[in-house]
């Protein structure tokens, strides 16, 4: 349980942008580094509600279907904006109830090319790059990844999906949850 507490104290840490000295350069850690101080210090605050993990049926058995936790239920927060081309780019730490029912704390960055629909609908496609920790992977220690990110938005609230890819028995999951501004 110690454990969880370090990993989860380190993913809430790993998400705060202090005062960094940017570099000028047109370089992408230089550039990078200013895009998150501003998200950080000029972003609207989110919140996140994630909900559903749905693990694909063709890709595991009935009873490790019945064996899992598909109420993703959780809590996150986050700052985002959007940028001068209109998309969106978000700094985010969330945790959820996981397939096993453990807690999983995420944080990371999004981003997503946005496409307006209408006046106040939008579609988004992009990927998110986070630190996570599992119970049943490296016994919660913090590891990296990357995933592809899509979502529908209406006004300041967005229906979120991932999809965390795998084999036979392993991964293959669409995980939804909500974006909501203000």
């Amino acid at each position: 349980m110690k454990n969880k507490w370090i990993s989860v104290a380190g993913l809430l840490l790993a998400t705060q942008v202090f005062a960094a000295d940017c570099g000028e350069s047109s370089g992408w850690l230089d550039k990078s580094c200013r895009r998150v101080s501003q998200i950080w210090s000029e972003g609207q605050t989110d919140i996140y509600i994630p909900g559903y993990a749905y693990h694909l049926r063709s890709m595991y058995s009935a009873e490790k279907i019945a064996s899992f936790n598909e109420h993703a239920w959780g809590f996150g927060m986050g700052k985002s904006i959007v940028d001068e081309d209109g998309d969106w780019q978000g700094l985010y730490a969330m945790a959820f109830l996981d397939s096993h029912n453990d807690v999983e704390p995420i944080a990371g960055y999004a981003y997503q090319k946005m496409l307006p629909l209408s006046e106040n609908w939008q579609v988004g496609g992009g990927f998110t790059a986070f630190l996570t920790s599992r119970s049943d992977t490296l016994k919660n220690f913090p590891v990296p990844g990357a995933l592809p990110l899509v979502s529908l938005q209406y006004r300041q609230a967005a229906l979120m999906m991932s999809y965390m890819p795998g084999s036979k028995g392993n991964g293959n999951i669409l995980f939804f949850f909500t974006r909501f501004r203000y």
